[in-house]
């Protein structure tokens, strides 16, 4: 599918390069660092927690359970993708794009207004949570209001990128049934019971559809004005 038009396609696709390299390697770069703590009985930067008496297996099994480093993985993902080339386009590009972009900005909200007075950090797990929660999800959607490419939000793909949320939803509720583990308090439905706890989902749902809608919108609006 061909591009469409770009002003400064030159200098546009030179700063959306740079810009999502960048990214991308601050986010591996924290996933690298908190991968070699819980390997080495340090600190979880998504909770705060340190659990010396678990195996490293389901350590890294709880790391990759967290919405916060999936979505930072899709966002990374997509920016590599854009580093390849900055106008990418195709059905299964929109849908990664806007489920990356979706994700990481569910992560920042959820993670400041509920989470944030929950974990106490410090030393290079405090530098990880930052690069998640407070780096990752702001510089994501700078990156896509300024760079772009637009076009790409249409409502098929909007539609789509609900697929991953719903799947991670699932498989929390059900290996949280078969372990007793939930990665976020409001999820925990040992403590809240599945009323609750489902409520919660809901909410945070709707939370995805409003950002959903308010993303397309927005992205009809900037390539009209292009």
């Amino acid at each position: 599918m061909p591009h469409p038009p770009h002003p400064h396609p030159d200098r546009s696709a030179t700063a959306s390069r740079v810009y999502h390299g960048l990214l991308a390697l601050l986010i591996v770069a924290a996933l690298a660092t908190q991968i070699t703590l819980l390997l080495t009985g340090g600190a979880d930067a998504n909770s705060g927690r340190v659990d010396p008496g678990t195996g490293a297996g389901t350590r890294l099994v709880r790391v990759f359970s967290y919405f916060t480093v999936d979505s930072n993985v899709l966002v990374a993902a997509a920016c590599a993708g854009l580093v390849l080339d900055p106008y990418r386009d195709g059905r299964w590009w929109r849908v990664l794009r806007m489920t990356s972009l979706l994700g990481i900005i569910v992560t920042g909200l959820v993670f400041v207004t509920v989470l944030a007075p929950k974990v106490h950090l410090s030393g290079p797990a405090l530098l990880c949570t930052i690069a998640f929660h407070y780096v990752a999800p702001p510089a994501t959607l700078l990156g896509w209001l300024v760079l772009g490419p637009r076009g790409r939000a249409d409502r098929a793909t909007l539609r789509r990128s609900f697929a991953w949320p719903v799947a991670w939803i699932a498989y929390t509720l059900l290996h949280g049934a078969a372990t007793g583990w939930y990665p976020y308090p409001f999820l925990d439905v040992t403590a809240l019971g599945y009323p609750r706890a489902l409520r919660n989902v809901a909410a945070v749902l709707l939370l995805g559809a409003a950002l959903a809608l308010a993303l397309g919108r927005t992205d009809r609006a900037l390539a009209r004005r292009r």
